[in-house]
């Protein structure tokens, strides 16, 4: 707040979420718990020619449902995801917005922006020329536009910002909106992310970078967190977003009270524009930096949601960053699974998913797994695995960690709300 005056706490009061898996926080929850996978055969575009033909697209999602026809039309489906994501989010909290507010902002993320747009448009100038291409292009491509539309939306005059940092963009909005909150600028902030990738052209562009999983004979089976036989991660696509919000108000309205946010760290790999630093020491600083930001020691860690893609490297690269944040000691008996199993890769979304099912994963005393793992690679062992089935645990303290494409690291620390 400045002025040397103490920091303001900040809880998760409500959740909203549009992924491969569900919508909605409940909805989501029980088919994480479940184990049940997103992955699927495209359909949103034919792949015919494509290398990988499966993804984790969201099923069944109609704009319509939460804006008018024309409001949707004049958006890229990843600022439609965010969008629900935004309104779920609030009805889960029992906001009330009463036409907008000076005191809540949005910090919603995207990795990538309005891809499909981008494509489109780009086949209009060449097949049918510049005079013929949409005056919202601009406007439903930028990655701007998921956290603009939600301000609009709701009529949030608060802070407004949009991440853009690859697969760590929802976890820096979540940490940045933290912030906000923490320095007295917003009393309610809406934070996380969306992407929508699964177009022709995202799909293309990861598999030239090898970094898609190719197993179309088995898409449910195919992301696979610290296996031994894991190829590559599945392309996923949503929208996630938290209400964060300073706990005297959640207090004073009598919200239901998730979680709190109470660590945030990041860092920079300074390394390659996709591999981990091999060492590991940069993203295990993000770790230590959230840790030192909570004031919560190592061995007080009880889950970590990690950013686990399914990639040969980043998933060993991972474990080695949690035994030089945690200590090996702790490490080793410290629960940690990849959601991306079941949702895929939600690149700027990712952080925002992840985020919530780490927060109801302290509320509801449940781990998530990390579905295929059924042959652990040795380059994956130092820490407890929660494999294939959910796991009931006191979960006090977790933290979710969310490393981007450029060396981005960022690690968010949630716990238990205290009085």
């Amino acid at each position: 707040m400045g002025g040397g005056r103490e920091r303001r706490r900040v809880v998760v009061t409500g959740l909203g979420l549009v992924t491969s898996i569900g919508s909605g926080r409940r909805e989501v929850w029980e088919a994480a718990i479940e184990g049940r996978s997103g992955a699927a055969p495209i359909t949103l575009f034919d792949p015919v020619n494509h290398e990988t033909k499966f993804a984790c697209e969201v099923k069944g999602f109609e704009p319509t449902d939460f804006v008018d026809r024309k409001a949707a039309r004049r958006m890229d489906r990843f600022a439609q995801l965010a969008v629900a994501a935004a309104l779920l989010a609030v009805e889960d909290a029992g906001l009330e917005l009463n036409g907008g507010s000076d005191r809540v902002g949005a910090m919603i993320a995207s990795g990538v922006g309005g891809l499909q747009t981008f494509q489109e448009q780009a086949q209009i100038y060449h097949e049918r020329g510049p005079d013929r291409m949409s005056p919202f292009f601009i406007t439903m491509m930028v990655a701007n536009m998921g956290a603009a539309q939600v301000s609009m939306t709701l009529g949030l005059r608060g802070p407004l910002s949009c991440p853009v940092t690859a697969c760590a963009s929802g976890n820096h909005a979540i940490g940045d909106a933290t912030e906000a909150i923490r320095r007295g600028q917003a009393d309610v902030m809406l934070a996380g992310g969306a992407d929508a990738c699964v177009t022709g052209m995202g799909i293309a562009a990861f598999n030239s970078v090898k970094a898609l999983s190719t197993r179309n004979d088995d898409p449910a089976g195919a992301s696979r967190p610290f296996d031994l036989a894991r190829d590559g991660f599945v392309m996923g696509e949503g929208g996630a977003v938290l209400v964060l919000e300073a706990l005297e108000q959640a207090v004073a309205r009598g919200a239901d009270v998730i979680c709190e946010v109470v660590g945030y760290g990041m860092s920079g790999d300074a390394h390659h524009v996709t591999e981990p630093d091999p060492s590991g020491r940069p993203a295990a600083n993000a770790m230590r930096m959230a840790l030192d930001d909570a004031g919560v020691p190592p061995e007080a860690v009880d889950y970590v949601n990690a950013h686990g893609t399914s990639t040969p490297v980043g998933d060993a690269s991972e474990v080695r960053v949690v035994q030089i944040a945690l200590g090996e000691d702790v490490a080793a008996r410290t629960a940690v699974s990849s959601t991306k199993s079941m949702h895929g890769h939600c690149l700027g979304a990712a952080g925002g998913v992840e985020a919530a099912l780490a927060a109801m994963a302290i509320r509801e005393g449940t781990i998530p797994p990390t579905i295929n793992l059924e042959s652990l690679d040795p380059e994956c062992e130092g820490v407890d695995h929660v494999a294939n089935r959910a796991r009931e645990a006191d979960v006090r303290v977790a933290l979710s960690n969310a490393f981007g494409f450029g060396g981005h690291n960022a690690t968010i620390v949630l716990a238990r709300a205290e009085s």
